[in-house]
C-alpha cells in the first residue's frame, strides 16, 4: 500500500514482500502476532478519524487509530492461539471470511493485487500450504518441497479481460476542501463549477461527463432551477452526477443520471460503516451517532444494484465505498460508473487504498471502472492483468 501510494509499484517488489509478510504471520512469536496485529490495523487505517474533525471532534483522530489497532490486534490476535503454522494458515483463512464492523477494506490479498501473486481464494490457499506444509517435513532434502505450491499461485493471466466502454467519456474530477464544501459561500462557485465543466464537455463533444459524489452539496430534487439547466445540457451530453435525494422524510446519497431532458437516480445499496450508519446495536447506535455524527448517518438505502443505459451500454453505479463490496458486482458488470468524495481524508493513504481496492474487484469481477473523484483517487480501472 504504501509503495504504491508514493509511486513505487514494483511487481517482483510487490510479490516478495506480500509473501514474507505472509510467512512471518505463520511463524513469528506469539506476541509478535499480538503486535503485529496493532500496527496493521493502525497502519491501514489511522486516516478513519480525519474526518472526525469536520464533525468538530478532530480530538478523536488519535483516540480512532488507536481503536482500529486494538480492533485488528484481536483480529489477527487469534493466531497467537498456536505455534503450529498449520493451524495459523488454517485461522488466517478463516478470519477472512469475517469483517469486523462489517467494514470489508482488510482485504487479506490486497498485498497481492500489484504482484505476480493472483487475489483468489484458492490462490491464497496454495500460498499459506506453501508456507506451512514444510514444519512437516524433517527431511532437509524435502524440506522445501512444498513451495513448489506457490506455481499454482501465481497468476497466468486468470483475470477476465477489461476493456473500455466504446464512449467518449470525460471524468470531471474536483478538488474541494471538505471544510468549505457544504458552506454557503461555497455553493454559488461549486454549481457554476459544475456548469462550467459540463460545457466544455459539450465543446469537445464528450458522450458522457460524470462527475465525483455529492459534488453538488445539496437535495438537488429540491432545486427545480438546476435540475433544468441539467436537464437542458442533457440533450446535448449524458451526465451521472453525486447530489442528495430526499423523498418522504428519508435522506438518500444518490447519482442522478440525466439524458435527453429527463433524469433517474441510482441510491446508494451499501452504507459506510460508521459514517452513514451504525454497526452497532440500537441503544448504543443512536448514542454514538447523536454524540459524535450530530445526527447525521441518516441515510436510507436501494433495495438492489441500479444500472444506468447510457448510449445503448449498460453501467452499474456505484458510490464510493460501493465500489469495494461484493454486493455491487451482481451479474459480475462490464462497466461501472464510481463516484467518491475522498476530501474527507486528506493527506493520507485512504485514495491509494481505495484504489487498490478497486482494481482488486475489477480483477474479481472482469469489470471496467470510470471512477471520478473529489481530491485524488479519479481514473479508469481496466486492462488485462
Amino acid at each position: 500500500i504504501y509503495l504504491y501510494h508514493f509511486g513505487i509499484n514494483i511487481k517482483l517488489l510487490n510479490t516478495l514482500l506480500a509473501l514474507t509478510g505472509f510467512y512471518l504471520l505463520l511463524y513469528i512469536p506469539k506476541k509478535s502476532v499480538l503486535t503485529a496485529g496493532f500496527f496493521i490495523g493502525i497502519f491501514w487505517f489511522y486516516w478513519v478519524g480525519f474526518s472526525f474533525k469536520y464533525n468538530g471532534i478532530e480530538y478523536m483522530e488519535i483516540p480512532v487509530a488507536l481503536f482500529f489497532g486494538i480492533v485488528y490486534m484481536l483480529y489477527f490476535g487469534v493466531l497467537a492461539f498456536t505455534s503450529n503454522p498449520l493451524y495459523r494458515a488454517v485461522l488466517l483463512f478463516l478470519v477472512t471470511l469475517f469483517y469486523p464492523f462489517n467494514f470489508n477494506w482488510m482485504q487479506i490479498t490486497l498485498p497481492f493485487v500489484e504482484s505476480y501473486i493472483g487475489v483468489y481464494k484458492i490462490q491464497f490457499v496454495f500460498v499459506l500450504l506453501a508456507f506451512s506444509l514444510p514444519y512437516y517435513i524433517p527431511d532437509k532434502r524435502y524440506k522445501y518441497l512444498p513451495l513448489l505450491l506457490l506455481l499454482l499461485s501465481f497468476n497466468y493471466s486468470l483475470y477476465p479481460d477489461r476493456k473500455e466502454a466504446p464512449l467518449k467519456i470525460k471524468l470531471a474530477s474536483t478538488d474541494i476542501p471538505q471544510e468549505i464544501k457544504w458552506s454557503k459561500k461555497a455553493l454559488k462557485p461549486t454549481v457554476d463549477m459544475v456548469f462550467d465543466k459540463i460545457e466544455d464537455a459539450i465543446l469537445k463533444k464528450y458522450d458522457l461527463i460524470i462527475l465525483p459524489e455529492s459534488v453538488l452539496p445539496l437535495f438537488l430534487n429540491k432545486q427545480p432551477y438546476v435540475l433544468y439547466r441539467l436537464q437542458e445540457y442533457s440533450n446535448l451530453i449524458e451526465i451521472v452526477v453525486g447530489s442528495l435525494y430526499t423523498e418522504n422524510y428519508n435522506n438518500y446519497n444518490v447519482a442522478y443520471h440525466f439524458f435527453n431532458g429527463k433524469y433517474e437516480i441510482a441510491k446508494k445499496l451499501v452504507l459506510v460503516p460508521f459514517g452513514e450508519y451504525m454497526p452497532l446495536p440500537k441503544f448504543v447506535s443512536h448514542y454514538i451517532n447523536d454524540y459524535f455524527f450530530g445526527g447525521a448517518s441518516d441515510f436510507k438505502t436501494a433495495k438492489d444494484v441500479t444500472d444506468f443505459v447510457i448510449k445503448g451500454i449498460k453501467f452499474r453505479s456505484a458510490i464510493c465505498y460501493e465500489a469495494t463490496t461484493d454486493e455491487l458486482y451482481k451479474n459480475y458488470p462490464k462497466y461501472m460508473i464510481a463516484i467518491s468524495n475522498n476530501a474527507w481524508f486528506k493527506n493520507s493513504i485512504e485514495p491509494t487504498l481505495q484504489r487498490l481496492l478497486m482494481i482488486y474487484f475489477s480483477k474479481k469481477y472482469g469489470t471496467t471502472i470510470y471512477h471520478v473523484a473529489n481530491y485524488k483517487g479519479s481514473g479508469i480501472i481496466t486492462k488485462k492483468f
